[in-house]
C-alpha cells in the first residue's frame, strides 16, 4: 500500500512539473509567433537601437524600445539599491538575533507585505512618496523613476528577506563556533562571518527580487510619469517596457505591426527575467557548503 502510495505521489509531481514546463513553453511559443511579423519586417536592431517609440507617426512610424529598456533598469536598479540593504538586514536580524516570538511577530508582517495589491502600493506612492519626493527634491512633481524604484523595492523586499533568511540560517554552525572561540563578538560574526558566507545565496535572493521587480507592471504604471524620453535622473519621469505593453494594448489594431512590436516587448521581458532567474539559480547551486 505504501509502494502504491509513494508512485502515485511521483506521478502526480511529475505532472505537476511536466505542466509548469508545458505552460513556460507556451507562454515562450506565443511570444515568438506574435512577435515574429514585426522581427521579419523590420529586424531585432530598431527595437533595441537608441530612437523614438512613435507607433501613430504619418508615413514612418518609429518602434525604438531602447528608452524604456533603460527606464526599466533604472528603476530596477534603484529598487534593488533601496530594497537589499533593508532586506539582508531584517534577514540576519530575523535569522541570528530575534527571539522565536520576535519571528512569529514579523514574519507574518512580511508574508501581508508580499500581498498587498500592486495597485494599493500604486495610490500610495501617489498619496504619500511622490509629495514627499516633490517637496524633499523641490520638484514640481514627485512622479518619478525614484517614486517607482521605491515601490518596487517595498514589493520586492518579502522575497528578499525570506530567502536571504534561509541561505543564512543555513550557514553551518561551525563557522559562528569558531568565530565566537576566535574572540569575535556576535556583531563582527554576523557580518564579517556569516553574512559572507551566505553571498551567493543572498546574491540569488536579491537577483530574484530583481526579477520580481522588472515585470512589475500597475504601480510603475501609476508613479512613474510613463514619460518616453530619455531620462536624465531618477528625478525625471520614464516609461518602462511592462508599462508600455499596458498603455499602447488596450488601443492598438489588432495583427498590425504595433500590436506585433508590443509583444516584441513581452519578449524582451521574458528574456531579461528568464536570464535573471537563470543566475539566481547558478548562484544558489554554487557553494554547496552553504545551500545543502
Amino acid at each position: 500500500m505504501h509502494s502504491i502510495s509513494e508512485k502515485v505521489m511521483k506521478i502526480i509531481f511529475l505532472i505537476c512539473g511536466l505542466a509548469i514546463i508545458f505552460f513556460l513553453a507556451g507562454i515562450l511559443f506565443t511570444l515568438l509567433s506574435n512577435s515574429w511579423p514585426a522581427l521579419r519586417e523590420m529586424g531585432l536592431a530598431p527595437f533595441i537601437t537608441p530612437g523614438r517609440w512613435n507607433p501613430g507617426a504619418y508615413g514612418e512610424p518609429t518602434y525604438s524600445l531602447f528608452n524604456m529598456i533603460y527606464g526599466t533598469f533604472m528603476v530596477t536598479v534603484g529598487a534593488l539599491v533601496f530594497a537589499v540593504p533593508i532586506g539582508v538586514a531584517a534577514a540576519a536580524y530575523l535569522a541570528e538575533i530575534a527571539a522565536p516570538w520576535e519571528r512569529e511577530l514579523f514574519k507574518p508582517i512580511v508574508e501581508v507585505l508580499a500581498g498587498i495589491p500592486s495597485v494599493v502600493l500604486g495610490f500610495f506612492g501617489l498619496v504619500v512618496i511622490a509629495p514627499l519626493i516633490s517637496r524633499i527634491f523641490y520638484i514640481p512633481s514627485g512622479i518619478t523613476a525614484l517614486n517607482g524604484a521605491i515601490l518596487v523595492g517595498i514589493m520586492a523586499l518579502p522575497t528578499i528577506i525570506t530567502l536571504a533568511e534561509d541561505a543564512i540560517t543555513a550557514v553551518p554552525k561551525e563557522y559562528r563556533n569558531a568565530s565566537l572561540a576566535l574572540g569575535g563578538t556576535r556583531w563582527q560574526t554576523i557580518w564579517k562571518v556569516t553574512v559572507p558566507a551566505a553571498f551567493s545565496g543572498i546574491t540569488a535572493a536579491s537577483l530574484l527580487g530583481m526579477g520580481r521587480a522588472i515585470g512589475e507592471t500597475m504601480t510603475v504604471l501609476m508613479v512613474t510619469g510613463n514619460m518616453i524620453a530619455w531620462p536624465e535622473s531618477f528625478l525625471d519621469s520614464v516609461r518602462t517596457l511592462s508599462a508600455n505593453i499596458a498603455i499602447d494594448i488596450g488601443d492598438v489594431v489588432f495583427n498590425s505591426i504595433h500590436f506585433h512590436a508590443l509583444f516584441v516587448a513581452g519578449l524582451l521581458l521574458f528574456a531579461i527575467t528568464f536570464l535573471v532567474n537563470l543566475l539566481a539559480d547558478i548562484l544558489i547551486h554554487r557553494n554547496p557548503e552553504v545551500n545543502k
